[in-house]
């Protein structure tokens, strides 16, 4: 077991989530840079990574609940480690730290069968101090969306092929990226109903591909965000949930929708630690305000 929470006393201020990264696989993705997604959080059980997940303030992680839902129950508190600032699953780097897990907050209403209110919230053992390479990432508030066809991004270290056996699937060594677009909610279930009649497509997921297909979040890629620039930071308003093979033409991902869940988030963590949430009714912020 690896999990000793240590007391640590929290360096209480202003709330500030990343805006650039630093250098403005997910299948058919690309290289990230070191430095490029700050908030990305790679999952780790006694054998090796399993899921990904976005910082969202000093101890809190955001991601899917079906990752810590099996069938032995084996992915708890003492067995996860979350690596921030990991580059590469090959090996650390002199920016990575690593942080154990208090406690796993699944959505009362996560359901197994349609994974409708796929989210978890971990709390960390120890807040962490924000840098260049580890930083927290922006939620969009609740009453706010995404329009159809805004382009997004979505990264992970998931596997980066389909076929085969699980353990024969390619996955790659460096964190991946690449670029989506947001669907329309009945585009997307008329699409995926052709593939499965029993799909439900809920108010609280939210879809995005690309059409020719080629490039999609896979297997590994769970928990971690979906993305895109607004008001000049970068807002998750999805979380990595669910999909139909990988890649597929016109065959869209589907997404758990942040903004359902505001209240659910703020319920859990403390006001002096709360993620900061991106509200698009108002006016985007003037140059230097928060």
């Amino acid at each position: 077991m690896w999990k000793t929470c240590v007391t640590v006393a929290l360096l209480i201020g202003v709330q500030v989530c990343a805006h650039d990264p630093l250098n403005p696989r997910v299948m058919g993705g690309a290289d990230a840079r070191p430095g490029a997604w700050p908030w990305m959080v790679s999952l780790h059980d006694s054998i090796s990574h399993f899921c990904g997940g976005s910082l969202i303030s000093r101890e809190w992680v955001l991601s899917a609940a079906h990752c810590f839902i099996g069938p032995d129950d084996s992915v708890t508190e003492d067995s996860v480690r979350v690596h921030l600032g990991k580059m590469t699953q090959r090996e650390e780097n002199e920016n990575e730290i690593v942080r154990n897990v208090q406690k796993i907050y699944i959505h009362n209403s996560y359901n197994t069968t349609t994974d409708d209110n796929d989210m978890a919230l971990l709390h960390l053992c120890s807040p962490v101090s924000f840098n260049d390479y580890i930083s927290p990432v922006c939620l969009l508030a609740q009453g706010s969306d995404v329009p159809p066809g805004t382009s997004s991004r979505i990264i992970g270290w998931g596997q980066t092929a389909d076929g085969g056996l699980f353990l024969n699937r390619p996955s790659p060594g460096t964190l991946q990226e690449t670029e989506v677009f947001v669907e329309d909610y009945n585009q997307c279930y008329n699409q995926l109903k052709q593939w499965n009649n029993h799909i439900q497509i809920t108010q609280n997921m939210i879809c995005a591909g690309v059409p020719g297909g080629g490039v999609d979040a896979y297997c590994g890629d769970s928990g971690g965000p979906i993305m895109s620039q607004l008001c000049s930071k970068w807002v998750q308003f999805g979380i990595t949930s669910w999909g139909i093979g990988c890649g597929l033409p016109d065959v869209p991902n589907v997404y758990t929708r942040v903004s359902q869940y505001q209240q659910w988030i703020t319920n859990i963590i403390p006001n002096q630690d709360l993620p900061q949430f991106v509200d698009l009714s108002l006016p985007c912020p003037m140059n230097g305000e928060e």
